[in-house]
């Protein structure tokens, strides 16, 4: 969701920005790219650490930053470029659609308003799995739910950590980079963003997945 569907990293930014402030400090850019894609206990440890305050409690900085960002959220959400004509084009074809994201659902029940609660047959959050991305139960449970093999599906992701849990799954993937960069990984193809990418695309991701592993 974040950063892949939707600009709502620069919003993260602010937030993470304001409460580093509170605590008398700046976060880094590298521990700003390190947070990137990651669970909120995994965010606020990170922060805390480039702060050099590990001893803060993590709770009431992630409840600090929840509260932040579901004010920046009502504000409004951008698309990012190529992100809603891809979406449609998926709906469109009637292909099952999930949205894996680790934020939590009260956040992302706001970004639905944006995206369109009518664009995914299976939304899940952060907080709905007893493991988050990287680990690959958040792209697992979706194939599950939506009753599809994990190896016919594609996920789109924007970050180290969410890309390593969809191929930790056994997904195919299409990395489109937004705040943190992305090395060339194997069984990654990677786009500097979704302007022009379309179910051929997709489909020839799975394609050449199958002839990898066949």
């Amino acid at each position: 969701m974040d950063g892949t569907l939707v600009d709502s990293e620069k919003l993260w930014d602010v937030a993470l920005q304001e409460l580093a402030r509170e605590y008398g400090g700046e976060l880094s850019i590298a521990a700003r790219r390190s947070i990137v894609g990651t669970s909120m206990a995994e965010s606020m440890r990170i922060l805390h650490d480039d702060l050099g305050q590990p001893e803060r409690d993590p709770e009431a900085s992630a409840a600090w930053i929840n509260a932040r960002i579901l004010e920046l959220f009502r504000g409004g959400l951008r698309w990012r470029p190529g992100a809603l004509a891809l979406l449609r084009a998926v709906r469109a074809a009637g292909i099952p659609t999930a949205l894996v994201t680790s934020s939590g659902r009260p956040l992302v029940e706001i970004a639905l308003d944006t995206l369109g609660r009518d664009s995914f047959d299976v939304v899940v959050c952060g907080d709905e799995v007893v493991a988050t991305k990287p680990h690959p139960e958040p792209y697992l449970t979706a194939a599950r739910l939506l009753d599809v093999p994990v190896g016919r599906c594609v996920a789109i992701e924007d970050s180290p950590t969410g890309v390593a849990s969809a191929l930790a799954a056994g997904a195919a993937v299409l990395a489109v980079p937004a705040e943190a960069p992305l090395p060339d990984m194997p069984g990654v193809h990677q786009v500097e963003s979704l302007t022009g990418a379309d179910l051929d695309l997709l489909t020839a991701l799975l394609v050449n997945r199958a002839g990898a592993t066949g």
